[in-house]
């Protein structure tokens, strides 16, 4: 058999840096106890990983509210700008984990916003990176999911409009939005924020799905990215599984086949993604 491993597969550079920034506060902050507000990044195994190191994560704004000392991090996904006022309020020490692309569209949707422009986030409105980004606009902002979403746009006759969009969202999916919202005749300002490392394991999981007989996409089911890799997959290959980790992979449905392509989200660690290489090699 034919192993065809994506090269882009893994951790991305701000996750990484993310994950790192966590286990640094850990050997760093002996003595504090140390948060996360919202899991630092969507994988289930690193996440049991830090709680088992005394990490405890905050799922809401209102346990946010309740902590009175240690150390919060932010995540990988970023958070709306009333979340870090109220840490600096309160004087909490926190660490901004935030992925730099995604705390560049902060800037921009401030930035914009401040200057009177009508904020479209093309984007999963319940996806924590999308509210983030929502948070630091004002009252003029709208997320665009779908192409209904697109078509319903309304904006006041001479207010410019700044779009943008999820580090993580499909590449051809926010042109086919864009294209919709742009024929409305707005003074509109397109910024592609989608992540450049997101487009490009995008592009090779979908060459190499087209390549193979089988493919396996790995990553959490929370996962933004990683749901969206499956859905590029599927459509290019039929024989596509979605798993965790290993023990969600039946290897009896590779046996039939020849080639085998394997990717995996921006959340999926590298030792999940050799666990599942290497077994597929010695047990097909």
């Amino acid at each position: 058999m034919e192993i065809k491993l994506a090269k882009s597969a893994g951790f991305c550079f701000g996750v990484k840096r993310a994950v790192e920034t966590v286990y640094e506060q850990i050997r760093e902050q002996k003595e504090q106890k140390i948060y996360t507000y919202g899991p630092i990044i969507h994988n289930d195994e690193v996440i049991r990983d830090l709680k088992e190191k005394g990490v405890c994560v905050l799922e809401t704004e209102e346990e946010l509210g309740k902590v009175k000392d240690g150390v919060v991090i932010i995540r990988s996904h970023g958070v709306p700008k009333r979340v870090c006022s109220m840490l600096e309020k309160k004087g909490i020490p926190y660490v901004d984990a935030t992925c730099p692309f995604v705390k560049k569209i902060h800037r921009i949707v401030s930035e914009q916003s401040a200057r009177g422009a009508y904020i479209i986030i093309i984007g999963n409105p319940d996806h924590p990176e999308v509210k983030g980004i929502q948070g630091w606009a004002k009252e003029d902002v709208k997320v665009v999911f779908t192409a209904e979403d697109a078509q319903a746009v309304t904006v006041e006759e001479g207010k410019p409009v700044c779009v943008v969009a999820q580090t993580t969202y499909n590449y051809n999916k926010f042109k086919d939005l864009v294209e919709i919202i742009s024929k409305k005749g707005y003074d509109i300002t397109v910024l592609n924020t989608i992540c450049s490392a997101t487009k490009e394991r995008q592009e090779e999981a979908e060459r190499i799905a087209k390549e193979v007989d089988a493919m396996i996409v790995i990553g959490d089911k929370k996962s933004s990215n990683t749901q969206k890799l499956f859905e590029i997959c599927n459509h290019a290959c039929n024989n596509t599984y979605y798993i965790q980790t290993l023990d969600d992979l039946d290897m009896n449905q590779l046996r039939s086949v020849e080639t085998v392509g394997i990717t995996a989200g921006a959340s999926t660690p590298n030792k999940i993604i050799e666990e599942v290489q290497n077994n597929v090699r010695i047990n097909i």
